[in-house]
């Protein structure tokens, strides 16, 4: 781990900007690193665009530039290449892969940020590595670029000096990992706190909110009910609870979740409840029997069962993980499984019978 002492040398960061560029690509970490700054870290943070005229973001918004690409001469300590919308484009732009290349010999370390991935591979500069990009570009990068090796549900990747992460807000979990290496875990975490980030997100790309996961549905009753247990995930939700609730048969609640949710109405609100403890044991410092109680678990044991059957991992574990980015390792993973559908978690029936 390359960690600065105080005193040290300013560690530059360099942004590469380009008409189309998207703006939380460039902000997010600019943000991270600036914010490091208040917390005992040194980062020079400059933007670069290819002459050093003000570009026009996907957003419609015009970020300034510090210096051009050809003022850049000294070595980088880190080059963020960010991605757009119209990567499809940018990738054809010749001038704009040499540009990239020549930034990357410079560089110490190349770190993009979600579609930023697919520049980097144009420019040949992931062939024989791991690589992330967005999930929904995931694929894409893997048929067109055959000799990267793309991992479709990591946040952000690290290999040799290159780095790559996943959606936009990934940007701001790859920045963090990079203060972390820099500057030590406290300093990174007292940036986390500030912006209201996660230190390490929990799962990857595929570990969505149960509530954002459940399908639309148009019965009333059903949003109802799906949203009461997402609000509350403690309270009563067994099944003869749910259907006094909502004046409806107990048949009638299971047949709702069955046609609309894909599921039983006790895995899904097993599943909110786990995904509520998460939350939980990440962001809060709250013990087992407090956090057992207060998402419907009853007590420690319960809670540890339903974490290892579901996600394969204990709750002390997954708190353990939200301590640290795991900056230092090579091959950054997921810190839990990523959850099966609702439909396929086996559980028993005694959390909503």
């Amino acid at each position: 781990m390359n960690r600065k002492r105080p005193g040290a040398d300013p560690i530059t960061v360099t942004v590469f900007v380009f008409p189309g560029v998207r703006l939380l690509d460039v902000t997010g970490p600019i943000e991270v690193f600036t914010t490091a700054n208040e917390f005992g870290g040194r980062y020079r943070v400059r933007i670069a665009s290819e002459d050093g005229s003000p570009v026009m973001s996907s957003a419609g918004t015009r970020l300034g530039a510090d210096l051009s690409v050809d003022d850049v001469r000294e070595p980088l300590d880190v080059l963020v290449v960010p991605g757009g919308p119209e990567w499809e484009s940018l990738i054809k732009d010749d001038a704009l892969l040499d540009v990239v290349r020549s930034l990357n010999e410079k560089s110490r370390c190349t770190a993009s940020v979600c579609t930023g991935a697919f520049l980097l591979a144009a420019a040949g500069l992931l062939n024989g590595r791991r690589a992330a990009t967005h999930w929904r570009h995931s694929r894409q990068l893997a048929h067109r670029y055959p000799a990267v090796r793309v991992d479709p549900d990591a946040i952000f990747v690290r290999d040799g000096k290159m780095m790559t992460s996943a959606g936009v807000s990934a940007g701001i979990d790859l920045s963090l990992a990079l203060v972390e290496e820099h500057y030590g875990a406290e300093v990174a975490r007292s940036v986390a706190k500030d912006m209201v980030v996660f230190m390490q997100r929990p799962g990857g790309q595929s570990q969505f909110s149960v509530r954002a996961r459940t399908s639309h549905t148009t019965q009333d009753v059903l949003r109802r009910l799906l949203d009461a247990v997402a609000e509350d995930p403690g309270a009563n939700h067994t099944l003869a609870a749910m259907a006094s609730r909502a004046g409806i048969s107990v048949r009638h609640v299971t047949r709702l979740f069955h046609e609309e949710v894909g599921t039983t109405p006790a895995r899904y609100v097993e599943q909110v409840r786990l995904e509520a403890a998460q939350a939980l044991l990440e962001t809060s410092d709250d013990s087992m029997p407090l956090i057992a109680r207060r998402t419907g678990f009853g007590s420690p044991e319960s809670l540890r069962r339903a974490f290892v059957r579901n996600l394969g991992v204990t709750p002390a574990a997954i708190r353990a993980s939200f301590r640290t980015t795991h900056a230092g390792e090579r091959d950054l993973v997921p810190a839990v499984l990523p959850p099966r559908p609702v439909h396929d978690r086996p559980v028993t029936e005694s959390v909503a019978d």
